[in-house]
């Protein structure tokens, strides 16, 4: 991203009013964040939701001086400034519609065609939620896949351990801006998680880590991965609003059952009682829902012959064909349909016999 782009994109998130969403329907408008400055109140005044308090903080000058600040930290610390469009940015977290406008980065995070979880719980977690994330993360291993989780105490840190022990890229999503580290004491942990993947961030150096930062901070979590995994939880806590986020975003989510005398199981089995999480009892459930099993054969299927496809149809088809299994929202965004539109379009094709579903809410051509 060029300097002077990123510069505008900070000053618009200064902008008192403007959040994630709002930001992006105005650069959706305009184009740029330079525009958005450069744009007369008229024009403004036209966007819904742009109402005279916001029309007037979109003058505040004091923006600029808040933003030059913050890109030199982020050039002096070799901060990587990802934008929500960028391909660096996380496919996924692409389709939430409150997704960051930009994340800043550290390390050395590869996501590209790679395999996501995140794993959240407790940060009282026991020897069971030890024990089974352990096993969970060696039988996984041989699939490759990036480990996320909030870096705090409990399961998330033991996650990202084992992550390491296991040569797997793992991202620690904080909820403060990368000047500082919370919890302090895991600093000792910072130079390899960042050898092994890094940190993400929506957080500007200037925050702190608020208990609101948190809630926010997990909405990354959940909406950056392909599936959401609670290890442990009493009948309240962070991770079960990670979860809820995770099902409003039409991922999948996985919990590990325990008795109903243990305080740290209580959460975990409401999941499953109320349907919000999938049982996860060891590594093959997970591989099965989400369809990772690479060794698994399938017979072909013959095709129905002269099947009458519209454009649209062909489209997704010929997109199909050529990319493989593929979740409905990224064929939506790819294919640059409506989510609504598609989710009718992939019936429709599926019943003509083109298409069939996988799980984890994938999709292939046959």
């Amino acid at each position: 991203m060029k300097e002077q782009d990123l510069f505008y994109l900070l000053a618009l998130q200064r902008i008192e009013g403007v959040g994630d969403i709002m930001a992006k329907k105005l650069l959706t408008h305009f184009g740029t964040a330079e525009a958005v400055f450069n744009t007369k109140a008229s024009q403004l005044a036209a966007i819904d939701g742009v109402g005279a308090v916001l029309l007037k903080n979109l003058r505040d000058k004091s923006v600029f001086e808040k933003a030059t600040q913050e890109l030199e930290f982020i050039k002096a610390n070799e901060i990587n400034a990802v934008y929500f469009l960028d391909e660096e940015y996380p496919e996924r977290l692409k389709h939430c519609i409150d997704g960051p406008l930009l994340l800043f980065a550290s390390g050395i995070i590869n996501l590209k065609n790679r395999r996501i979880i995140s794993i959240v719980g407790t940060r009282q977690i026991t020897s069971y939620g030890t024990e089974f994330c352990r096993k969970l993360i060696e039988d996984l291993a041989p699939l490759d896949p990036i480990i996320v989780s909030g870096f705090a105490y409990g399961v998330d840190i033991v996650a990202h351990q084992l992550a390491m022990e296991h040569n797997l890229q793992t991202i620690g999503v904080v909820a403060h801006g990368l000047n500082q580290i919370y919890p302090k004491t895991h600093k000792k942990y910072v130079s390899k998680v960042e050898q092994n993947g890094g940190f993400m961030t929506e957080f500007w150096s200037s925050s702190n880590p608020d208990k609101e930062n948190f809630v926010k901070r997990n909405r990354i979590v959940a909406g950056m991965a392909e599936a959401t995994i609670v290890i442990e939880s009493a009948e309240r806590g962070g991770s079960l609003i990670t979860a809820n986020m995770a099902n409003d975003y039409n991922r999948d989510v996985f919990a590990v059952p325990g008795r109903v005398t243990d305080k740290y199981s209580q959460g975990c089995n409401n999941l499953i009682k109320t349907q919000k999480a999938n049982v996860l009892t060891s590594a093959a459930d997970l591989i099965y829902i989400l369809n990772w099993d690479i060794q698994k054969e399938t017979k072909p299927v013959q095709k129905q012959l002269f099947v009458s496809l519209d454009e649209d149809e062909q489209k997704v088809y010929d997109y199909l064909l050529k990319t493989g299994k593929e979740l409905m929202d990224i064929i939506a965004l790819r294919c640059d349909f409506p989510i609504y539109k598609i989710s009718g379009m992939l019936l429709n094709m599926e019943l003509k016999g083109v298409i069939r579903p996988l799980p984890g809410k994938l999709f292939e051509a046959i």
